[in-house]
């Protein structure tokens, strides 16, 4: 078997998958029912797979904090963005960006942090834009 899987430490990864789970359509793949520290939970997400795991310091599984997220982040085109973003908000997520369309760009784009500490851009394509006309478009604005 061959792929990629995203692994993130969480404080719970069973309340983690229960709040992605309402925000995002995710295919639960294998759960754990352990003390929490224990507990690992594997679900998929537009056909990423993605391995939550408690946190365990022990082990060196550390989570993040809300007042020091990490510096990476998933990235996910979805259809519904307004949705799908007051989704999150409505669960308790911070706002770091709120929806904004980038028309020049064909997209709209937000990004929220999850209570687990993750940070989560959705992107939403409403045209095709090339990478050559994104190029001009900046260029424009750097001259200006």
């Amino acid at each position: 078997m061959i792929g990629v899987e995203f692994n993130m430490v969480v404080t719970d990864s069973l309340k983690a998958l229960e709040l992605y789970k309402e925000i995002f359509e995710v295919e639960r793949i294998e759960v754990s029912d352990f003390p929490r520290g224990e507990n690992e939970a594997v679900f998929t997400l537009y056909g990423v797979q993605f391995h939550l795991l408690d946190e365990n310091p022990p082990f060196y599984l550390i989570a993040p904090k809300s007042d020091d997220p990490k510096t990476s982040w998933t990235n996910l085109t979805i259809p519904t963005i307004k949705e799908t973003y007051r989704k999150a908000i409505n669960l308790g997520c911070t706002e770091i960006q709120a929806v904004t369309e980038m028309a020049d760009h064909g997209v709209s784009n937000a990004i929220f942090m999850g209570s687990f500490g993750y940070i989560w851009m959705l992107h939403q394509i409403h045209k095709e834009v090339s990478h050559e006309e994104r190029l001009q478009f900046w260029e424009g604005k750097r001259e200006k």
